[in-house]
């Protein structure tokens, strides 16, 4: 059966698309559902149009239409996400804040709180080993010596200083609490030199 005789039997001519083929083809399938051997033969046409085609494809006698040899292009791209920037500290903040670990927080934590359960009975006592804890965990982090004492020595001031004020503004509170000034002021300082040492870099 020549090329001609399949696009007969199908009812389309040469020139038609693949839509119109393969409509013709279904519809003639679904007219002769009940003979077997005519729906063979409408197949077999069928195959041999799809097979006649893609010869002359390859041949390069067919131009293929872009929308099919390039269909990326007709799917629009999905919109590119980008997420809400996120609001970052400054650089120059980030220099001195650290992230520590859960025990980085726990363990100064620990021991301060312990500082101030001293400084009940002995504020001087209490802030002796608490600024020793202080030198102690901010030369951990780094290893200079140096820059330990200037920021404990800081710290230690500016919680005394802080706490006694402190003190001043709540000395009726205080007092019915039976806290002295300088045990508040003291757990001020143990305040101060926690965050300290744990978040600063």
């Amino acid at each position: 059966m020549s090329d001609q005789n399949h696009y007969l039997k199908l009812g389309v001519d040469e020139n038609a698309s693949f839509e119109e083929i393969q409509d013709a083809r279904n519809r003639l399938v679904q007219e002769h559902s009940g003979d077997r051997k005519l729906v063979e033969s409408i197949e077999a046409a069928y195959d041999a149009i799809l097979m006649d085609r893609l010869r002359l494809r390859q041949e390069g006698k067919i131009k293929v239409p872009d929308r099919i040899r390039f269909p990326e292009r007709l799917v629009e791209a999905p919109p590119e996400f980008t997420p809400a920037p996120t609001k970052q500290t400054p650089d120059w903040l980030q220099r001195f804040i650290d992230t520590p670990s859960r025990a980085d927080i726990l363990w100064p934590a620990a021991l301060f709180f312990g500082t101030a359960l001293l400084s009940l009975t002995s504020p001087s006592v209490g802030l002796a080993l608490g600024v020793g804890f202080s030198l102690y965990f901010l030369n951990r982090k780094e290893h200079k010596f140096g820059r330990a004492f200037l920021i404990t020595l800081v710290s230690l001031i500016l919680g005394v200083v802080l706490g006694l004020q402190a003190a001043s503004l709540l000395q009726p509170q205080l007092a019915e609490l039976q806290i002295t000034s300088e045990t508040f002021a003291a757990w001020v300082t143990f305040f101060i030199l926690w965050l300290t040492d744990s978040f600063l870099r």
